[in-house]
């Protein structure tokens, strides 16, 4: 290579589901037709109303040209009517809400606008890898806190008060109905977060995009506990909830402050959302209950397949979890569960992810996704099937 890349890229890894695609890929290439439960990526449509509020603002004139850095007027209404409806949060659309091209791209402006070099994060371990990720790429320090099952995937108290003594921890993601796990935080356990937050001035930002997908209880947000506006952000997407995936329409929500700092980094890097998209937004954010209870209902039934496979795997798992993800602990005879899905997915053709990209508290664990019809994850289960009978026939031979 004649020219050296930046020291900061010697900190991160390519995302490791676009190398690992890129591997299904290659396999579904050489005409193997791999069964990908490893991604949450929505195969069901989006209203049919958001459809054609895309189609239908696309053909007008005058709509494709560069829009507002912090999107039109209407989405940032529709935006805030949609938070007081969902988590009973009142927000000011003017000042409080500012929509994002993907929540992802969010993360990393966050990191850009209130990390310095040096600077420590507090990041879940097991946790969505793009917040140590973001943190590296801004020369800050991520710092895991442990995630326990036997805990109930919630932050330990004391634990973060050991991480905070030092007093350099500046910022702290949480995720809520988290991710990969599934676990629910209370308004009691966020509100000790909060607390935290004030009493060691740090941002907590909270990511939300699972909350409306096979609830338990009410959504919660963040936001809607007493003094969390004065150091929380709250990051929530239309991907998982609205079947939107591809579409790229994430918003953070929180004091006007603390957005204008967001804002002067994205209006640094894009040029804004497009205007079809923006309509098709507001309209998505208007589906009604039935609406949701139908798409939870499909996740439902895909559910209890997914159980049948994880039955299979002799795998131990919590039922009822929030989200579109089943998080399993594989059994003990399994010495190295990442070089056990590989074999999985080479020799069944099913491709299931293994706990461990998301942290070492992870490592005995594996992640499948509700994203495919029964079908598909009855056919998957078959494939396992008869490699777990071939391969105990091996075995006896």
């Amino acid at each position: 290579m004649i020219i050296s890349s930046a020291n900061r890229l010697q900190h991160v890894q390519e995302y490791y589901f676009s190398r690992k695609l890129a591997e299904v890929r290659a396999l579904n290439a050489q005409g193997r037709n791999i069964i990908n439960l490893g991604i949450g990526d929505p195969d069901m449509a989006p209203s049919e109303e958001t459809i054609n509020a895309l189609v239908g603002t696309s053909r007008k004139p005058g709509v494709h040209g560069y829009q507002p850095y912090n999107s039109i007027a209407p989405l940032r209404q529709a935006i805030a009517g949609w938070y007081q409806r969902t988590y009973s949060v009142d927000l000011d659309s003017e000042t409080e809400v500012l929509p994002l091209m993907g929540s992802k791209e969010g993360i990393f402006h966050v990191s850009m606008a209130f990390l310095n070099p040096g600077d420590k994060v507090l990041v879940p371990n097991p946790g969505y890898p793009a917040y140590a990720a973001a943190a590296k790429l801004v020369g800050a320090e991520p710092v895991f806190y442990s995630l326990k099952e036997e805990n109930g995937w919630l932050p330990e108290e004391q634990e973060l008060e050991q991480l905070l003594a030092g007093g350099d921890v500046k910022l702290m993601w949480v995720n809520y109905p988290h991710m990969p796990t599934g676990a629910e935080a209370t308004a009691e356990v966020l509100e000790k977060l909060v607390q935290l937050a004030l009493k060691h001035r740090f941002l907590l930002a909270n990511d939300n995009p699972y909350s409306l997908v096979l609830p338990n209880e009410k959504p919660l947000s963040l936001l809607s506990l007493p003094n969390a506006k004065e150091c929380c952000l709250e990051f929530n997407s239309l991907s998982k909830s609205h079947n939107m995936a591809g579409w790229r329409v994430g918003m953070v929500l929180g004091r006007q402050d603390y957005l204008q700092c967001v804002l002067r980094v994205k209006s640094n890097l894009d040029s804004g959302m497009f205007l079809p998209v923006q309509h098709a937004a507001i309209q998505a954010l208007s589906n009604p209950d039935a609406w949701h209870e139908a798409r939870n209902a499909v996740y439902a039934q895909r559910r209890q397949k997914v159980y049948e496979l994880l039955d299979l795997l002799g795998c131990s798992y919590e039922k009822n979890a929030v989200g579109m993800f089943v998080w399993a602990r594989v059994p003990d005879q399994v010495t190295d569960v990442e070089a056990y899905l590989d074999e999985i997915l080479y020799e069944a053709g099913v491709f299931l992810t293994p706990g461990k990209i998301f942290g070492t508290q992870g490592e005995r664990y594996l992640r499948i996704s509700l994203c495919l019809p029964e079908t598909k994850i009855e056919e998957a289960t078959n494939r396992i099937s008869k490699h777990l009978t071939s391969a105990k026939t091996e075995i006896s031979l």
